[in-house]
């Protein structure tokens, strides 16, 4: 398994298990009043699910397994691939941060922060289907 795949997924699996506990702990707290940040936190609970876990799963199994690109390049453009994953970590922690914040402070900046947080998660989604378009093909 390449070392850029395992990153993905471990790291997958971090946020994997950030999600869930999180999931816990806003489960437990419908007993009790929530604090202003913790009840901002669901969406952040489903970015940590579906970003974090969900689709960084996914983009270092396709880096992994998906048909080659070409027996110089197998994986396709491998630097490409690390700046996915740096943009997508960027992004989702962006988010973990920004989310709750605005529940707590709306200033202009944590609006600003969730912007940037969509942009780097979109400019990784689309260097993913980038490095991965070449990949998928007849055989």
């Amino acid at each position: 398994m390449p070392t850029l795949t395992r990153l993905y997924v471990k790291t997958s699996l971090l946020y994997l298990a950030s999600a869930l506990v999180l999931a816990l702990v806003l489960a437990l707290a419908q007993a009790t009043t929530l604090p202003v940040w913790l009840a901002a936190a669901g969406p952040t609970y489903i970015h940590l699910f579906l970003v974090g876990w969900v689709t960084q799963l996914i983009m270092g199994i396709v880096f992994w397994m998906f048909p080659k690109w070409s027996k110089e390049r197998p994986r396709g453009n491998e630097q490409l691939a690390a700046v996915v994953y740096g943009l997508l970590n960027a992004g989702l922690l962006l988010r973990v941060v920004g989310e709750p914040a605005r529940a707590v402070s709306p200033a202009a900046l944590w609006g600003w922060v969730l912007a940037l947080s969509a942009l780097l998660q979109w400019l990784a989604g689309v260097g993913f289907v980038a490095n991965t378009w070449g990949r998928v093909k007849e055989r």
